[in-house]
């Protein structure tokens, strides 16, 4: 899917679905760079109106599904810093996902959790969503967020 005629705000509509406002960042970064024709995002964390959704270590004290949804959380935190320095209809494609999984011991499941952020791109984005990836397990996230994704991604 290339962008629609209406651009990209319209099928967010059409998902019933709103960009958050910007994150603030937590220490010395800004939440999203451009250099030529790409924009890196900064790590998003799952904040909703300024908090966590929740804190701790998945396969711990936090649920799969639940960390799924906090990374979508995060893309669409990670949109929202995009669509501020160069505004969303500017994308192309998405080329990259990283996401960070705080992680129990034991838990090897980190690719299920950033499918949350993975599959809002897709549903967003289409075939422009497509994107190369990577899906870590750390011992600890700032603020002790169970997750963390940034994306990278072509702009005109």
């Amino acid at each position: 899917m290339t962008a629609p005629a209406a651009g990209w705000h319209a099928r967010l509509r059409e998902l019933g679905i709103r960009l958050p406002p910007v994150a603030a960042p937590v220490a010395a970064y800004v939440p999203a760079v451009r250099t030529g024709q790409l924009v890196f995002t900064s790590g998003q964390l799952p904040f909703v109106d300024g908090g966590l959704r929740r804190t701790g270590k998945v396969g711990g004290s936090v649920e799969v599904e639940d960390a799924a949804a906090d990374a979508k959380v995060c893309a669409l935190n990670a949109l929202a810093a995009i669509d501020d320095l160069v505004g969303l209809d500017s994308i192309v494609k998405v080329v990259r996902v990283v996401g960070y999984v705080a992680s129990a011991e034991g838990f090897s499941g980190q690719p299920r959790v950033v499918n949350g952020a993975s599959e809002l791109l897709g549903r967003v984005f289409g075939e422009a969503g497509v994107h190369a990836r990577s899906a870590v397990g750390v011992a600890e996230l700032p603020m002790n967020a169970p997750v963390e994704v940034e994306l990278t991604v072509e702009v005109r």
